[in-house]
Order: structure tokens, then C-alpha cells, then sequence
């Protein structure tokens, strides 16, 4: 039973936080990399650490796959192609393929590498 009430409980919540007007630029644990990105003509990328938080412990990326220091992590598309970083679990079996630009590379120009701050 709780198997149910937990999604229909975010779901709801997210669709009242989304329906009220408000603008969210960002959700408390999200991080902007954007070392690379802009420097290659691409958006800054979002990375929504909350979602991943939702369904796993920090002991699934953390240290095996990324340091938990900001900018510690030489991340970019060619590594996680070839399954380093993101694309351990960003495959095509696991979670989507990185396909879709705009799924990651979602953030504003001039965004620094770091937590996004700026929750409204």
C-alpha cells in the first residue's frame, strides 16, 4: 500500500508547488556544471541531484563514480558515452540514453559550477 501513496504523494505535491504561480529556478540539492558547456556552445547543465535522491542512497554514485566535491569531476559527453559518470547509469538500459540535449543542458548562460542556489 505504501508502494502507492508515496508516488501519488509526489505527484500531487509537485503538481500544487507547479500550480501556484511560483517560479522555481531550482531545487534544493540540484548542481549546475557548467566547467565545459558553454565553453562548447551548450546551455549550462542541471543536474537535479533531489530526483536522484528520491529513489537511491548516495552510496550508488558516491565515490564510485563521482567525488563529492564541486568541480572535482572532469565530466563531459565523450565520457559519458562511453559510460563514465552520468552514463553508468544514462546507458539506454538503466535510464534513458543522453540523447536529448536539452533533457541536461537546461540551464541559463552564466551559470557558475556549483549548487544551484536561487530556489524561489
Amino acid at each position: 500500500m505504501r508502494k502507492f501513496w508515496l508516488p501519488l504523494g509526489l505527484i500531487i505535491g509537485f503538481g500544487l508547488l507547479f500550480s501556484s504561480g511560483s517560479t522555481i529556478a531550482g531545487y534544493y540539492g540540484d548542481m549546475v556544471l557548467n566547467s565545459k558547456a558553454e565553453k562548447r556552445g551548450m546551455p549550462p547543465v542541471i543536474f537535479p541531484h533531489w530526483y536522484h535522491r528520491i529513489e537511491f542512497k548516495c552510496k550508488v554514485c558516491h565515490p564510485a563514480i563521482f567525488e563529492m566535491r564541486s568541480g572535482s569531476n572532469d565530466i563531459d559527453m565523450n565520457k559519458i558515452i562511453s559510460g563514465q559518470f552520468c552514463g553508468k547509469c544514462h546507458n539506454g538500459t538503466i535510464a534513458w540514453k543522453p540523447v536529448q540535449c536539452a533533457r541536461c543542458h537546461s540551464g541559463q548562460p552564466g551559470l557558475t559550477t556549483g549548487p544551484l542556489m536561487g530556489v524561489k
